[in-house]
């Protein structure tokens, strides 16, 4: 991929901080005004993240978001004076999110675009696409995503892995099935630069990928077509962002980020995610020498107690486990409760989130090491719980799960490292994996 001598900046607006789980180096920014996010567009870094946190909310509050990113990104560009750049919608691998609320807005607000790209491959979350189908490799079987709980979220639920249909069912029939582009695995790896110079009018391309070969080869044409004046928009999760970018394996091993712990401290973890797999995780992480399990019920403030009374308590459990030279892991109750609509859930999501901010606010200042386990809870741990404009990315502790530091000045926590770990992503044994790492225990 040298061909191409002056690379555009990669801009990728994240619908929550984990999108950055295949790159290094780069710039998260957790805040969009025009002078963060010249920050992000002035770093030496090929790519930035903006960290919109999306996922959580409304399709209005989404969209109205992404559209205020957007505007501000205009002005940021002219006063940066970037000529070429590339706008990534990152989302989700399983396809749950805003689509196409959010490229949409995007395509208003920055297009227009010849195109707009869904590739959701993911291969170090084990998700492919093959024949336009994504499918999420299970204990060694490809299985379609429309068969695994994701399909069945209950605020972005799905009926279909077939892209084309599912693009058709996202749109509500506004973009035809039959209408949606098939870059397939023979299309790819034998080149598509005249197909791709041919596309207009922001057509959407469903694009196959088996390997990250097949990204790289995509993303060469693509910046190759892109630089004779083609717009393209990408509705894409994290391994095209790799080919994209490209840049290069990260300088310091996985197994080396224990350099990072702050005086050898005992951590903490905050584990807000529901999905199976943050579960078998979570069960695994508390057989773990040095771990202390403290629940938060979520029951409880869901029929009245005050959030403070619960902060209160975790808070105590968790001091006296710091203190006892152990780690910390708070976590909410696994069951997942019925709201009666889907604006009554996002309203108590919040509520716990809130709940799980006011715990990391209240953590002992000398930990030394913090892992969040939930996309939207590494969100709000970033932008909320630590209060943070922007964070670099030193790299990955785990294929996925990346590794960010506070700034030297943090007024509570500086230079303390902090893991965003996906919740679907890693084997049942991710975070115990991530624990080991960081405090050397087999």
């Amino acid at each position: 991929m040298t061909e191409i001598a002056n690379r555009p900046k990669i801009i990728v607006i994240d619908d929550d901080p984990t999108g950055s789980q295949t790159v290094h180096g780069c710039l998260l920014l957790m805040r969009w005004d025009v002078d963060t996010l010249r920050l992000g567009l002035e770093d030496a870094s090929p790519i930035c993240f903006i960290l919109a946190n999306t996922r959580s909310m409304t399709p209005a509050d989404a969209d109205a978001t992404t559209r205020e990113v957007c505007r501000n990104l205009k002005q940021a560009i002219a006063e940066a004076h970037v000529r070429d750049f590339l706008v990534v919608s990152r989302s989700d691998s399983t396809l749950r999110g805003h689509y196409p609320t959010e490229t949409d807005a995007i395509a208003e607000e920055l297009g227009p675009f010849d195109a707009h790209f869904m590739t959701p491959a993911f291969f170090e979350g084990g998700r492919i696409t093959r024949d336009s189908t994504h499918y999420l490799v299970v204990d060694g079987v490809e299985t379609p995503v429309d068969q695994t709980e994701f399909a069945r979220d209950s605020v972005f639920g799905y009926s279909t892995a077939y892209l084309p249909d599912y693009v058709a069912e996202k749109t509500g029939g506004r973009i035809a099935a039959d209408r949606v582009e098939r870059f397939l695995l023979d299309d790819i790896r034998s080149g598509c630069r005249d197909r791709l110079a041919s596309l207009s009018d922001n057509v959407c391309v469903a694009v196959d990928a088996d390997c990250q070969a097949d990204l790289d080869r995509l993303a060469t044409d693509l910046l190759a077509v892109a630089a004779t004046g083609k717009r393209f928009l990408f509705r894409s999760a994290a391994s095209l962002l790799t080919s994209l970018a490209n840049v290069g394996s990260q300088p310091i091993a996985a197994e080396a980020m224990s350099q990072f712990v702050r005086d050898g401290k005992p951590g903490a973890f905050i584990v807000g995610s529901h999905v199976q797999k943050t579960t078998q995780q979570l069960a695994e992480l508390l057989q773990e020498p040095g771990i202390v399990g403290v629940e938060l019920d979520v029951v409880r403030l869901r029929d009245g107690v005050a959030a403070s009374v619960l902060c209160e308590e975790a808070l105590a459990m968790v001091q006296a486990a710091h203190t006892a030279g152990q780690t910390p892991v708070v976590y909410t109750s696994r069951s997942e409760l019925q709201f009666a609509d889907i604006q009554t859930r996002l309203a108590f999501g919040e509520s716990v989130s809130s709940l799980l901010m006011d715990i990391v606010r209240g953590l002992p200042a000398s930990i030394g090491f913090l892992v969040s386990k939930g996309g939207i809870t590494s969100n709000d741990v970033l932008s909320d719980g630590l209060a943070l404009r922007s964070a670099r990315l030193l790299g990955q502790i785990l294929a996925g799960c990346s590794v960010v530091t506070t700034p030297s000045d943090h007024p509570l926590f500086p230079l303390l490292p902090v893991v965003l770990f996906p919740g679907n992503v890693g084997g049942s044994d991710g975070l115990a994996i991530v624990y080991q790492r960081f405090t050397h225990h087999a």
